[in-house]
């Protein structure tokens, strides 16, 4: 027989709970089988000792809530990552080692409701059932045109709110594609973001080059009842990247700032916190010079649609390249509804509109800025489009003693007759377009029919389109206000047929300045430069070189990336003949 001896027993001679604290407690005792946890300053104590047994059943259940806890509506997981050492609770946990495996349950079927009972006569009881079948038979209550029938009416005609859990779970792709040798140099989140904050004195103008004709006037007449064609007007406006702008460089020679950029890539940075779709911006460090600049056909060059409403425009998904018989089929009213076609109708509206609503036939006259426009080639015969560009420069300084300036080029599009002299940046005005295409389409936000509600109810068309297109006309509203443009002028356009994108027509022209549209989109100037002072401070702190500034396709976060300095940079001619003629 096995001898029973008892453990040794060390008291606190102090008294009191644990064990003593003085020198004779033997070492090889000390954190004796204590599994060990890790635990950060965030954690919350909860309970020192638990004497309560811990079966089966309260396991799981304790695992379910802990589970719950952490997921949102519809199993959703919750943003955010767990609190460092949450996981290692069952470390401490006591579990029964005795097996239960012999012991089973002669009977699990339910009780049946005995007659009488609470339960059947509930609304949702047995008796429901039959007043459900009457009611979707007849229209009844509870049928097809009551409460009951509203899950019915939704899975039959396929109307908004059907497998919204699916619109939802989509993942967009990046604006770019990351290579594995690229390096993460910083994370923020955008809330960390939306809590920069740096005032700025008015800009200083360095030059102003381009001409820009006078706005019509009439298109501020027109209405629901007498809208006006949408016309093709072949025109060229220049927009290029701010690297390959020969007044930039001009400038950067001349070190009159640290940061150059134009008013389009600033706009997106100023306003991220609002951005939905990925972006990208490139940084390209040469000294103590910083150039933000766009990548050719890249989202700088599109307008957005409905980018912030509940759901979206959605993109068809890509066929499954293991299953070759798949194809991505979507109709073809439904084409034309996808985000990218959608984008790309936006941006011919915005064209057009822009082109259109000027007087380019005297009186009154153009007006010429200082220099002729730069991107403009002498053997070019085709027409420039209304365009004049400010090249302005803000002081991005905190102290009087600190020189950190960052030259933009922005743009102006049009100027006010009678409203000041726009060589001296009075009455400058710049245009932009939002579009209708189909109240009834999925990724509609909501919209009322512009048709119907433009004229006696503009303030909820206004009021829906600041909400579907928060980010679009906050970049807007700060583009014009970097101008110094004393006006915007928005325009109304739809769709002639739903059905077709191809023909559209203006149904009415807002004026609007932009400080008190800034006030109303809870636009904040500040914020936004607070957020480019940042990111400049970053990029002044790494060596010279290349750099990307990534916002993540499905997370309010962005990232700034070290790349290789021959990164998106353009094959030459020679190289590809070379490359050629080694494969033949």
């Amino acid at each position: 027989m096995s001898s029973f001896s008892l453990p040794p027993i060390y008291d606190s001679p102090d008294g009191g709970w644990g064990p003593s604290t003085s020198t004779n407690f033997p070492e090889e005792f000390k954190f004796k089988d204590i599994p060990y946890a890790p635990f950060a300053k965030s954690d919350k104590l909860g309970r020192v000792a638990d004497w309560n047994d811990l079966s089966a059943d309260s396991r799981q259940n304790a695992g379910l809530q802990s589970t719950q806890s952490r997921t949102g509506p519809a199993g959703r997981r919750r943003d955010g990552a767990q609190a460092f050492g949450s996981g290692t609770a069952s470390a401490f946990a006591y579990f029964h080692v005795e097996d239960e495996s012999s012991f089973s349950l002669v009977d699990n079927k339910p009780a049946a409701p005995r007659r009488g009972s609470g339960f059947s006569r509930g609304r949702g009881g047995a008796r429901g059932a039959p007043y459900a079948a009457r009611g979707t038979a007849r229209g009844g209550r509870g049928g097809a045109t009551g409460r009951g029938g509203s899950a019915q009416r939704n899975m039959a005609s396929g109307r908004r709110g059907w497998r919204d859990w699916e619109k939802n779970n989509r993942s967009r792709e990046s604006s770019v594609v990351i290579s594995p040798s690229w390096q993460v140099l910083e994370e923020i989140e955008f809330h960390r973001l939306s809590k920069l904050r740096l005032e700025v004195d008015e800009p200083d103008e360095l030059e102003t080059y381009g001409r820009i004709f006078a706005y019509d006037k009439t298109y501020d007449r027109v209405t629901t009842k007498s809208e006006r064609a949408l016309q093709l007007v072949d025109r060229i406006k220049y927009n290029p990247t701010t690297s390959d702008d020969p007044v930039i460089q001009q400038l950067a020679s001349k070190n009159v700032a640290t940061v150059y950029t134009t008013d389009i890539i600033l706009s997106v940075l100023m306003c991220a916190p609002r951005s939905v779709y990925p972006w990208d911006i490139v940084i390209v460090r040469e000294g103590n010079n910083l150039f933000f600049d766009k990548r050719d056909g890249g989202p700088f060059d599109t307008v957005t649609v409905n980018e912030n409403a509940a759901d979206p425009p959605q993109d068809p998904t890509p066929p499954n390249p293991n299953n070759p018989s798949e194809k991505a089929s979507v109709p073809e009213v439904a084409a034309i509804n996808t985000a990218t076609s959608l984008s790309l109708e936006a941006t011919y509206i915005n064209q057009n509109f822009g082109f259109q609503t000027v007087i380019e036939t005297p009186p009154p006259p153009p007006v010429d800025f200082a220099n002729p426009n730069p991107f403009h080639g002498p053997d070019e015969t085709e027409p420039l489009a209304s365009c004049g560009y400010r090249y302005r420069l803000f002081d991005l300084g905190i102290t009087e003693d600190e020189d950190l300036k960052i030259c933009v080029r922005t743009e102006v599009d049009a100027y006010i007759p009678g409203a000041g002299s726009p060589r001296e940046g009075q009455g400058l005005a710049t245009i932009r377009a939002l579009n209708e295409f189909d109240p009834r389409a999925q990724g509609a936000g909501g919209a009322p029919d512009w048709r119907t509600k433009l004229d006696s109810q503009r303030g909820a068309v206004v009021a829906t389109e600041m909400k579907n297109n928060s980010c679009k006309l906050a970049k807007w509203t700060v583009q014009s206000v970097l101008a110094g443009a004393d006006l915007m002028k928005i325009g109304y356009i739809s769709r002639a047929n739903p059905r077709d994108n191809a023909r559209h027509v203006i149904l009415s022209t807002t004026s609007i300045r932009p400080t008190d549209f800034a006030a109303q989109l809870n636009v904040s100037l500040a914020n936004g430069w607070g957020i480019v002072r940042t990111v400049t401070d970053l990029c002044m702190k790494m060596p010279e070189g290349k750099y990307v500034l990534v916002k993540d396709p499905n997370k309010p976060v962005i990232r700034l990336y070290a790349v290789p300095a021959d990164t998106f940079a353009a094959p030459e001619e020679g190289s590809e003949e070379e490359e050629e003629e080694e494969q033949e």
